[in-house]
């Protein structure tokens, strides 16, 4: 596991601290890590690693999406779509907020790879290169493109301290979904802090980030796919 870790991409001292949560916990450590494996054998776009460095294809398009419109959802425009899983966990997480007085508005969720590709265009044309790469993914590396990704609110700084945005912060992985860019991880995601972008990965996998990996999202993703390439490569042997 160590090795596993140590060539996954995280920094010394990310799987340092992964392995002393290992070390503590070990048994519970593999029951989530064997979990988590099932789900992406069921599912391998639900863990998918997607960022700078892992790009999806211009043609990949989730077969199980569903219109939001008329689910009683709070949303910021008709057209909006999800991957059924996702759909299903933010129902339940919208209703648990509504029960303590709050509503989660979804302003932005499935993207096609076009539709990304001209939207990181005016980006670059309005902010210049450099700095539209870290507020926006080009296409094929946007998380959006999974149709597990929601943004929530204003899609501004502001959001972090709405009460839904606390809200949100405190009970998302109750519910499966994660933050994908923390604040002051720019140099790990690659991208500023956006305290309104939640990806769904499920809730066995929300409880692996926690325990074991900081409930850094990329940290995670990026030791799921040293393990899944690990695995692929002995089932060739």
């Amino acid at each position: 596991m160590k090795a596993l870790l140590s060539g996954s991409g995280l920094s010394d001292t990310a799987a340092a601290a992964v392995v002393s949560k290992i070390d503590g916990a070990k048994g519970r450590f593999l029951f989530l890590v064997d979990a988590v494996l099932m789900e992406m054998e069921a599912d391998p776009y639900l863990l998918k690693r997607v960022d700078k460095a892992m790009a999806l294809s211009a043609d990949y398009e989730p077969e199980d999406l569903v219109a939001l419109d008329g689910s009683g959802l709070s949303l910021s425009r008709t057209g909006h779509r999800l991957r059924r899983p996702a759909f299903e966990a933010l129902k339940v997480m919208s209703k648990a907020a509504a029960a303590e007085g709050l509503t989660l508005l979804v302003s932005s969720t499935y993207r096609s790879y076009g539709y990304q590709e001209n939207l990181y265009a005016r980006n670059v044309a309005e902010l210049g290169a450099l700095e539209a790469s870290r507020v926006s993914a080009a296409p094929g590396t946007s998380q959006h493109q999974l149709g597990t990704v929601i943004d929530f609110g204003s899609i501004t700084d502001d959001f972090a301290e709405t009460k839904a945005g606390r809200w949100l912060d405190r009970n998302a992985g109750r519910f499966g979904f994660s933050l994908s860019f923390p604040k002051g991880m720019e140099e790990l995601t690659g991208y500023m802090w956006e305290s309104w972008h939640y990806r769904y990965i499920g809730e066995t996998a929300a409880n692996l980030q926690r325990e074991f990996f900081a409930d850094i999202q990329q940290n995670l993703m990026l030791f799921l796919d040293q393990l899944s390439r690990s695995k692929d490569l002995s089932a060739k042997r």
